[in-house]
This record gives C-alpha cells, structure tokens and sequence, in this order.
C-alpha cells in the first residue's frame, strides 16, 4: 500500500460533493429528469426510479478498483475507494438521515445535520425540475448553517 492512497481517497471523496451537486442540477434535474422525477413526489413503494443513479456512481466506482488492481495502477483504485466512500456517506445521509428510508438515524441533533435536512427540504419544495435551489449533499448554503446555529443556541440556552 502506498503512503499516498489515503489522501486520493480523500480527495475523490471530497471532489465528488461537487460532482454530485454538477450532476444533481444538470443532469438529474435535466435531461434525466424521467429518473428522479419521482424522487420529488411522494409515489408508494420503496424503491424509486431515482435509485438508478447508485449505478452511475457504483460503476465507475467499480471500474477504477476492478480495473486499477488487475493493471497495478492503485491510483484508480483509492479514487475508486473514494467514490465508494461518498456513495456510502450519501446513503447514510440523504436515504437514511434526510429521506428516512429506514429506521436508524432519527435521533441527530446538531446544527450541521439540522442545516442539511432544511436545505433538502428547500431543494423539495419545488417538485418540477426547474428553479431548483440547494443541490449537495454535505456543503449546504451558509444560511441554512447559520439558522441552524442560533436555532441551537437558543435552544441550549434555555
């Protein structure tokens, strides 16, 4: 293993928020809006055709490592580690913390997570695919932070 493996690991994961965020406006809400349509109405059922972009991240993902290890080239593999990882960190987040898709997760209470949730929920207010708003995942607008704060802080000092 190389020294170096965990910083690309880092970086591609930290690279990706705004990947996800190009992505999320310009193609989900573009001309893949057919997927994630459903994702801003409330359909029946678990899964959502939405879910179809786990495999445009998960295949590149899969590509670098599977690639990266059979050509010895370990580069691709920690981005591939990198994506995998932010793949992970956004299934955590926005299908179990934000969407509550399952049960774990509900009891988060801080300031970072509450900015999180109520920049997702602006971003949902609008159910077409245009004059969309707030579209990361992990960076959200520092206004939302910031309400979240001394919404905290009122809190805490009672």
């Amino acid at each position: 293993m190389y020294w170096w493996g965990p910083f690309v690991l880092l970086a591609t994961f930290f690279g990706m928020e705004f990947m996800a965020w190009a992505t999320h406006k310009f193609v989900m809400h573009g001309f893949m809006w057919y997927f994630h349509a459903d994702h801003h109405v409330e359909e029946p059922g678990f899964f959502e055709r939405n879910d179809v972009f786990f495999l445009i991240y998960a295949i590149p993902s899969w590509l670098c490592i599977m690639l990266g290890m059979m050509n010895e080239a370990y580069v691709p593999v920690w981005m591939g580690f990198g994506i995998a990882a932010y793949g992970f960190a956004y299934f955590l987040v926005h299908d179990v913390f934000i969407h509550r898709r399952f049960k774990w997760l509900r009891n988060i209470d801080n300031a970072y997570f509450t900015a999180i949730r109520k920049a997702h929920k602006v971003h949902h207010k609008h159910q077409g695919k245009e004059h969309g708003e707030c579209f990361g995942m992990l960076i959200v607008p520092p206004k939302y932070f910031q309400e979240a704060k001394k919404a905290f802080q009122n809190k805490n000092s009672k």
